[in-house]
């Protein structure tokens, strides 16, 4: 259920119905086993509860194994540094837009980055390494069209 949602949410209509054709085909088949009986054996109803509750917790742990779709990531840093960082994240194949920007105190630096989730580790670990005074802020996005670095 969670990877059908995660699916659909990200614009995969085909996958996410096939996997819910599977899901409801499993709950029927659960269910029916489930009710008859229930009330001379209330441990099923307990079983039940219990396996949906793994479920959920196995579909939300497969899929943040398996990444799937698009962030956004906007770092906030001093202009010198920003320069630095961009230069830097090119260098790994990463598309940047960097924009001045204004601080309370000095100018800095906008970079925004599209990556796919798979990618998100790696660049948040360059970005902490090379950037000491900055804010980072990660989006889930459903597209990106055009831009350097992503193919949809």
């Amino acid at each position: 259920m969670t990877i059908r949602t995660v699916l659909i949410t990200r614009g995969e209509k085909l996958y996410g119905s096939i996997i819910g054709f599977f899901e409801v085909s499993i709950w029927l088949y659960l269910i029916n086993k489930v009710l008859v009986g229930i009330n001379e054996d209330p441990i099923r109803m307990i079983t039940y509860a219990l396996g949906y509750a793994c479920g959920n917790y196995l579909g939300s742990v497969l899929e943040e194994k398996l990444a799937l779709g698009l962030l956004t990531i906007s770092v906030i840093l001093p202009e010198p540094e920003g320069e630095e960082l961009a230069a830097k994240l090119r260098e790994k194949n990463v598309g940047v837009t960097k924009v001045r920007a204004e601080g309370i105190n000095k100018d800095k630096s906008l970079l925004l980055i599209h990556i796919k989730r798979k990618r998100k580790n790696e660049i948040i670990n360059l970005i902490e390494k090379s950037a000491l005074h900055c804010v980072i802020s990660i989006s889930d996005i459903k597209t990106v069209m055009g831009g350097y670095g992503i193919k949809k």
